[in-house]
């Protein structure tokens, strides 16, 4: 093969970003551009979807012409997405029938609170691994059939598509030759038997949903189809979660990816049989490859990178990111003190809106930098409470633990994390593994390389954080932990 690099177009909730990555897996080149964001009523959230597409070609030639490189140099493309978000489109012209329903919004509550009520919500726990919510895709597919006439019109004609991000991006892409989803992104939808891997028929009709209208679903790494633009192969599709977890080698059951965003989502591999929660985690379709289906449970926690912004802009204890670093390596401990960031309530396994943030445990000898390292500290706790839920669940054990996310660059995040869970915590150079993600699910399909092995730690070294805590003040530490989300709780 002659062609030097593999593209990976990372479609996210703000922007998109389209990075070339070489043989050995280095970043040649990058370009990025945000999009606009549309709130038309309180909690509604909406995004042009030509324009995130047309976003995604000019990322990739600017990548491509960063690189001073040409189409013919790019032996892929692979795709990943934010979840959850729909499109939907006219076959004949390619335009969408209205603006895209991200996932983040709310609109679709009362679908919601009906189905729930119609008791749904044991076939969707039983055949999705999912809840009943908004941030779902499969109510707003109906949202949209029953709030946008034009969408009507065309669904009576056959005329009617409508997906995730991915579909929409590779339907314009191929000059609307392949209309696909990988198993990831289908698994996002409430509409999809994670078990039986189809469309399920009981929730298509519920939701009022045509198969006919949704898109064909394939691997997450394979030939899709041509780009027409560049001549370039689209060789793989995966939501943006899943693709993290592929990006940080996380191919064993009990391998695990924790993103330190404004929240932290957390994925762990558990092979090839799901497992349905009883805590409240999501199970999902981590990727199907060369027939075999892997599978992952996910939890979040509400509140990592907006609780240091807090810290920052909120209490204004701290001028920046730098501050708290140097405050966390100076400090040798809390006192005590416990900070629970529940300012949204709190996620898995607690499952508690009402819970408050709190700061407990002082005493006339606590200070700021107690209160500013414990809030660190609640970072890493929070993680262990959902990855713990995730070891009970699943009887499967704590393999490697990866790091990704702009708060992971925390050293002291990194080493108390490690702590906590007694585990070794690996953090890699390139912490934008959503799109290096992709770029290997596409390498491989089209043998760029030839395997998991060839695209092991050597192209994406990891700097390693190993425990150091006695069990004794790690059994201490994390119960008064507990002792406080109690307090926060009630």
């Amino acid at each position: 093969m002659n062609a030097k690099y593999v593209a990976s177009i990372d479609q996210g909730t703000t922007g998109t970003r389209a990075v070339l990555y070489d043989r050995e897996g280095r970043m040649v080149s990058s370009a990025a551009v945000a999009h606009r964001q549309y709130y038309p009523e309180p909690g509604w959230v909406s995004h042009d979807a030509e324009e995130i597409y047309q976003n995604a070609v000019g990322c990739l030639n600017g990548a491509i012409e960063k690189a001073k490189a040409k189409a013919g140099d790019v032996a892929a493309i692979g795709i990943t997405n934010q979840r959850e978000t729909v499109v939907a489109w006219d076959r004949k012209t390619g335009a969408p029938v209205c603006k895209a329903l991200v996932w983040q919004c709310r609109r679709t509550a009362e679908i919601c609170a009906r189905a729930e009520a119609d008791g749904m919500a044991g076939a969707v726990r039983k055949k999705t691994g999912l809840v009943i919510d908004p941030y779902f895709s499969a109510t707003k597919f109906k949202w949209i059939l029953d709030n946008v006439p034009e969408a009507g019109v065309l669904m009576a004609k056959g005329e009617l598509l409508a997906g995730t991000v991915d579909s929409y991006m590779i339907w314009k892409l191929t000059g609307g030759r392949a209309f696909v989803t990988d198993y990831s992104n289908a698994s996002r939808t409430m509409l999809f038997d994670i078990g039986a891997l189809a469309w399920d028929s009981e929730l298509l009709d519920y939701f009022g949903v045509p198969e006919d209208m949704l898109p064909r679903v394939v691997p997450t790494s394979g030939y899709i189809g041509e780009a027409d633009i560049w001549g370039i192969p689209v060789a793989a599709a995966a939501g943006d979660q899943q693709a993290a977890l592929f990006g940080q080698l996380c191919f064993n059951p009990g391998d695990i990816k924790n993103t330190y965003g404004t929240g932290c989502f957390i994925l762990k591999n558990i092979g090839e049989k799901p497992v349905i929660s009883g805590n409240g985690l999501l199970t999902t379709i981590a990727w199907h490859i060369d027939g075999r289906t892997e599978y992952a449970l996910e939890g979040s926690v509400f509140n990592a990178g907006s609780a240091v912004e807090w810290l920052i802009h909120g209490a204004k204890l701290v001028k920046d990111v730098e501050e708290i670093n140097a405050i966390c390596d100076q400090t040798p401990d809390t006192g005590g003190v416990y900070f629970v960031p529940a300012f949204s309530g709190l996620g898995a396994p607690n499952w508690d809106t009402d819970a408050r943030a709190i700061i407990c445990g002082m005493s006339l000898a606590a200070d700021k930098n107690a209160i500013v390292r414990a809030l660190m500290e609640s970072i890493a706790y929070q993680s262990r409470d959902v990855i713990g839920c995730m070891e009970r669940e699943t009887g499967v054990g704590v393999g490697r633990i990866r790091a990704d996310g702009g708060v992971c660059r925390s050293d002291f995040l990194m080493r108390f994390q490690a702590n906590i869970m007694n585990a070794t915590v690996g953090r890699p150079h390139n912490i934008e593994t959503t799109s290096l993600g992709a770029a290997y699910l596409a390498g491989l399909a089209i043998k760029f390389w030839d395997g998991a092995d060839e695209i092991g730690t050597v192209l994406n070294p990891y700097t390693e954080f190993a425990p150091s805590m006695s069990e004794t003040e790690r059994h201490e530490k994390y119960a008064g932990w507990m002792k406080a989300v109690e307090r926060a709780r009630n």
